[in-house]
């Protein structure tokens, strides 16, 4: 593992689906040995909560108030996931077709968006060595002064072949794929913008690299980022 110099480190990272970054943002975090938030994890609790009480989608008061007085349990140890719901689990739940696809309705509910914020960023500033934190707008938004910030991307092609993969092995069968990543990126779009990169955010396209030379890649962004900070 490469030691950085920072007391504590934190890098956010961001991506638009099937770019790669949760299971990158994880090595990221093994290499320098810092916790690990999944901030879209934390945004499908939430939907999980919501659908759970059968509120309505379109009742954004009722939402926020569920979302806010949901018994939360939410790891940041790379090694092991935890979430729970009260002492439910909710790990392989909440990575279901019926989260994927209501995530969106309750992620752009205003008052859900400025809880689970400030949820993260509290999280972010007691990591004790440090974090690498994933989403979709955590280099802009959640921590914009993070030490190192990076838009990891990757053609739309390789995007959806990656997610049709992926959900292939967990169910047998993709669905209409294309059309389901193209529906939720642009619902997304709408509240953040996770597909340019902003004025000191590097980008990262995975596009034509495999899953280690996109980690080094990455692992390589950060360093140069805190070498420039360093030497400024």
């Amino acid at each position: 593992m490469l030691m950085h110099e920072n007391p504590k480190l934190t890098i956010a990272i961001d991506g638009p689906s099937g770019s790669g970054k949760s299971s990158v943002s994880k090595e990221v975090a093994r290499h320098f040995g810092l916790a690990y938030l999944d901030t879209g994890a934390m945004y499908r609790a939430a939907t999980y909560r919501v659908l759970e009480l059968g509120i309505d989608l379109n009742d954004a008061e009722a939402i926020a108030k569920a979302v806010e007085e949901m018994p939360l349990v939410f790891g940041t140890n790379v090694k092991e996931e935890e979430i729970l719901m009260g002492s439910t689990d909710i790990r392989e739940e909440i990575r279901s077709e019926r989260i994927s696809s209501a995530v969106s309705a309750v992620a752009s509910v205003p008052a859900v968006r400025e809880h689970l914020i400030g949820l993260q960023r509290w999280m972010i500033d007691h990591a004790i060595n440090g974090m690498v934190a994933e989403g979709r707008d955590i280099t802009t938004v959640v921590a914009p002064d993070a030490d190192a910030r990076i838009l990891l991307t990757a053609s739309e092609e390789v995007r959806m072949a990656r997610r049709g993969l992926e959900n292939a092995e967990k169910s047998g069968a993709s669905g209409d794929l294309s059309k389901q990543i193209a529906e939720r990126d642009a619902k997304d779009s709408k509240v953040n913008n996770f597909m340019e990169a902003a004025e000191g955010v590097t980008l990262v396209d995975s596009s034509d690299l495999d899953f280690n030379a996109t980690v080094s890649a990455v692992i390589n962004a950060v360093n140069d980022q805190l070498k420039a900070k360093r030497a400024g």
